[in-house]
């Protein structure tokens, strides 16, 4: 019989028989494999098979041998085992920032790090449809730029947007260019954020990935950021309240001892934490403040109090009567 066009490619065709369609509880015997591989137009005698087997181990493909009724084997570790695989379909699934197509494309390719049998486990696992996604197909590609332009020490150029409640794009600055220096990339509150110099504001400012279209790399340099410094993210991110920036100072919270696990959430087990009583702590932290710790506060009701600066305090009463006088009863 003639060969085929595939027989140079017969080892590399067994190798993703074995990957595909063997694991711990799915296996093949040599006469499979020569079935599997005549699928493909590829004839391969027993003999052949083991001298192939032994070659992928010796390549580092783990391939296993369990003797039962028949010899059977298969590939017994993968680069990634199936709780990772399943960790990092749940991410894709669950992130806000990446689209629902996106996202089942993505789970594809994780598939197909498993067996064709494991792979169904993701399938079970992950569910999709009716989540909030982001509508900015896009995106992928302005972190991809967003990153090289970190690496190469370039800022951006890029229209930024925000939706009306009609569903259609509004453009800011109409529609004019933004430039910025881009520091870092967060994914904070489900969103992505580019964290970057803003030279009109003289200050660090967020852009939300998804609302970024036309972006480019510019060809001037990143402007300096004040203080000359590296720029720290994990330091920067325990300050910052969902991206909402504000003036940085020093505050004094007190905190119901039931609040301990929140406060490392938000700032890190390596906060410095006096305990006051048996009930209270106190911690004291560099933060921005915005409306959105002023809310993160509120929303713990009588379980945090704070105790300076004084103007955060008073920012709190304003901004709770503020709330309170939408509900004001007439006479």
């Amino acid at each position: 019989m003639p060969k085929s066009e595939n027989q140079k490619l017969k080892l590399i065709y067994l190798m993703k028989i074995l990957l595909d369609k063997t694991d711990e509880e799915h296996t093949l015997t040599v006469p499979d494999m020569i079935a599997e591989l005549e699928k493909h137009e590829i004839n391969a005698e027993r003999k052949s098979i083991y001298d192939d087997i032994e070659a992928l181990r010796h390549f580092g493909l783990d391939i296993a041998l369990r003797r039962t009724k028949t010899t059977d084997y298969f590939v017994a570790s993968r680069m990634f085992e199936m709780p990772e695989l399943k960790l990092l379909a749940d991410a894709v699934a669950s992130s806000k920032f990446i689209t629902e197509k996106k996202s089942g494309e993505l789970i594809k390719k994780i598939e197909s790090l498993a067996s064709i049998y494991e792979a169904k486990q993701l399938q079970r696992q992950v569910y999709v449809m009716g989540r909030v996604k982001t509508m900015n197909e896009k995106i992928y590609y302005n972190v991809d730029t967003i990153h090289q332009a970190i690496a190469q020490n370039k800022q951006v150029a890029f229209k930024y947007f925000e939706y009306t409640i009609d569903k259609k794009k509004h453009y800011r600055h109409d529609g004019e260019k933004y430039y910025a220096s881009p520091y870092a990339l967060s994914w904070d509150d489900e969103n992505y954020y580019m964290i970057a110099y803003y030279e009109k504001y003289s200050n660090i400012s967020h852009f939300r990935v998804d609302k970024m279209e036309n972006i480019e790399i510019s060809e001037e340099n990143r402007r300096e950021l004040p203080d000359k410094k590296a720029f720290n993210l994990a330091e920067y991110s325990k300050k910052v309240f969902n991206m909402f920036s504000g003036d940085e100072e020093k505050i004094k919270l007190q905190f119901d001892n039931s609040l301990i696990g929140v406060v490392f959430d938000r700032f890190g087990k390596s906060v410095t934490i006096h305990k006051t009583d048996n009930n209270s702590f106190i911690i004291e932290v560099d933060a921005f403040t915005s409306p959105t710790l002023l809310g993160w506060i509120f929303g713990f009701g009588n379980k945090i109090k704070i105790l300076s600066p004084v103007s955060l305090i008073e920012k709190l009463h304003q901004k709770a009567n503020e709330s309170l006088s939408q509900y004001e009863r007439g006479e």
